[in-house]
């Protein structure tokens, strides 16, 4: 678990990391430099999930030595099923990852939102769900790891 105390903001217990893939851990299906090895640090503090329609069908193969739980969902109400994702999970314990449009409203729903500006880019909607946009995957993963840069970021 990850104990955060951010003034204005809350109490973050943070039990989950989601993470969307494309656009947010991977490109054109293939997980970007450096994401393996933040996400095999950060699985000793959180339990990790991957949820993704997986538009190029590999990423069970690019997440199969990684201490990471994928979920596939259809390419159907995508923006339903991650929501259904975490309230399953409870909201009030997860901090997600994503960029699209059928990330908002996990984004929303969450403890800490994250929103992507990569090479992928990212919609106008994910970043205004979202309660931190980053242009950098491991800048946001270090988010996690130096729950300072966190609370500088988020405190009121």
């Amino acid at each position: 678990m990850i104990e955060i105390n951010v003034p204005g903001f809350g109490n973050l217990q943070l039990l989950h990391l989601v993470l969307d893939y494309n656009g947010t851990i991977a490109f054109d299906g293939v997980l970007l430099p450096g994401v393996s090895e933040a996400l095999g640090t950060l699985a000793q503090d959180i339990q990790i999930h991957v949820i993704t329609a997986d538009t190029f069908g590999v990423a069970a193969a690019q997440l199969a030595a990684l201490p990471v739980e994928l979920t596939v969902i259809p390419v159907e109400f995508q923006a339903e099923a991650k929501l259904s994702f975490v309230s399953r999970l409870g909201v009030d314990s997860v901090v997600a990852f994503g960029n699209g449009r059928n990330d908002c409203k996990m984004l929303e729903a969450v403890a800490v939102g994250i929103a992507l500006v990569q090479k992928e880019c990212a919609s106008a909607e994910a970043v205004a769900s979202a309660d931190v946009v980053s242009t950098s995957i491991l800048d946001a993963l270090e988010l996690l790891c130096n729950p300072k840069r966190l609370i500088a970021t988020l405190r009121s």
